[in-house]
């Protein structure tokens, strides 16, 4: 799996309302300025996150995006799994029917247990503990 600036990105934007976390929405110009990230990035990464129910906006002149759920319940791996998606390292370990060769494939086992790993990682680790 490979972790790209949507991951990286959309977990600082997590940590910047996690700091929050209690408070009033806060506007996405308000935490690009804080994490020096591009509004614009932030934008479309608000879209998987909300839709995966990690984050959740208020409308008005007070709105703006609040985490859904304390820091403590947020792991990382949330976040990425609803900015990467599941695939994992190799398109057979979500979906063996992906490849032919998936059932006799010799290396099939070591993406397996690759993808598992970075998962329990990335599971371990909530937002709160970066904090």
């Amino acid at each position: 799996m490979k972790i790209t600036t949507r991951s990286r990105y959309g977990t600082r934007l997590m940590v910047e309302l996690a700091l929050r976390w209690g408070g009033p929405p806060v506007q996405l110009g308000g935490i690009a300025k804080q994490g020096d990230l591009p509004v614009k990035y932030l934008e479309q990464l608000i879209i998987p996150l909300k839709r995966g129910g990690l984050i959740k906006s208020t409308r008005g002149p007070s709105g703006g995006y609040s985490l859904a759920y304390p820091p403590e319940r947020i792991t990382i791996w949330d976040i990425v799994k609803e900015l990467e998606g599941t695939e994992g390292v190799a398109p057979c370990v979500a979906d063996p029917m992906s490849c032919t060769k998936s059932r006799e494939c010799p290396t099939r086992d070591v993406w397996t247990k690759v993808a598992r790993a970075i998962e329990e990682q990335l599971t371990s680790i909530a937002l709160s503990d970066l904090l």
